[in-house]
């Protein structure tokens, strides 16, 4: 049976680092407050960069880490394209070379690259498609309000991307098996109000536009998503809760995180946290996170893989992989 198989991986920031101390200058905030409640402790914002441009330089990163330099498919996810209309995967597919490959965004919010991997893996399997990039990209800078304390100190940019091959079912690198959920009656969790065809944003241009979140509901319902989630997904592949080496979830919040690890009776060392450097990128959260726990010796090739996400919609995913040797290109 033919199977999508990771074989390449590629990340990107923007330059400008932007610390918890340049934030409590204008916010009512400091350094510990953010930490205590978040763990992160800085974040990148974008100086210009568009989500297009860090989408290309990480897939071209995960194409030159991979070894190749056609694909068949490009699907990105991102809740911050470019532009409302058209989607970016197609200019992304076309400055990267790839000819008239099929390119389209998804729009998971933070579940948009598990909801991306599903896609770009069915894509293989039923042989629609050969080689694909899958691409998780954000400027949540573009559409954070500056005076609101409770999402600018959360959210950075970034990108990461992967490339995905035909394989053997069950070779390192292949995906196990997907689980993915949603549940509209949540939207107001998550959002951006304004700006789509319900409620259009106002004639000076800023009412509604800014991203909006409801913490305290938005983390009782990420864990219990997640662990529900990643619960029905090991037991759908057959891996037992204590054969897990890592767990890579959304990187929304370090409790959220051990949280996740305690309902699923993961120990809390094998969780991997990168939202101390990047904050919350949304969709390019958990392969910036992969690329991090590469690069510091934390994944090991056949190492057994879990990933899980939760995001606006509301949306959730996971999927699970043994870790195959694997090339990266970082920023």
């Amino acid at each position: 049976m033919t199977a999508a198989v990771l074989t390449g991986l590629g990340t990107a920031l923007p330059a400008r680092l932007v610390t918890n101390e340049e934030l409590s200058t204008r916010l009512d905030t400091t350094d510990e407050w953010i930490r205590t409640r978040t763990g992160i402790g800085q974040r990148f914002w974008s100086s210009g960069e568009s989500t297009g441009d860090l989408a290309a330089a990480a897939g071209e990163r995960a194409l030159a880490a991979a070894r190749v330099s056609e694909v068949d498919m490009v699907v990105l996810a991102t809740t911050t394209p470019d532009h409302p209309c058209p989607a970016t995967a197609p200019e992304v597919a076309s400055r990267l070379g790839l000819g008239h490959a099929a390119a389209f965004d998804i729009a998971a919010v933070c579940s948009g690259f598990v909801y991306a991997l599903a896609i770009a893996s069915a894509a293989i399997s039923a042989g629609l498609t050969g080689r694909a990039l899958v691409i998780g990209a954000e400027t949540y800078s573009t559409i954070l309000d500056p005076e609101d304390r409770s999402t600018s100190v959360i959210f950075g940019d970034g990108a990461g991307a992967v490339v995905l091959e035909p394989g053997e079912a069950g070779a390192p690198g292949s995906f196990a098996g997907f689980d993915l959920g949603s549940d509209g009656a949540g939207r107001e969790l998550i959002q951006v109000p304004g700006g789509g065809s319900r409620e259009r944003t106002g004639a000076d241009g800023a009412e509604g536009r800014y991203f909006t979140m409801r913490g305290k509901a938005v983390f009782k319902e990420a864990v219990t998503r997640m662990a529900g989630s990643a619960s029905k997904l090991l037991a759908s592949v057959g891996w037992a809760k204590d054969s897990v080496d890592l767990l890579v979830g959304h990187q929304a919040n370090t409790r959220i995180l051990h949280a996740l690890a305690d309902h699923l009776g993961v120990p809390r060392e094998s969780v991997v946290v990168d939202l101390d450097r990047v904050g919350n990128t949304s969709a390019a959260s958990i392969p910036l996170a992969l690329a991090r726990a590469a690069a510091e010796h934390r994944l090991r090739p056949g190492d057994r893989v879990l990933l899980s996400a939760f995001g606006g919609g509301l949306t959730w995913g996971s999927t699970a992989l043994v870790w195959p040797e694997l090339p990266i290109g970082t920023h």
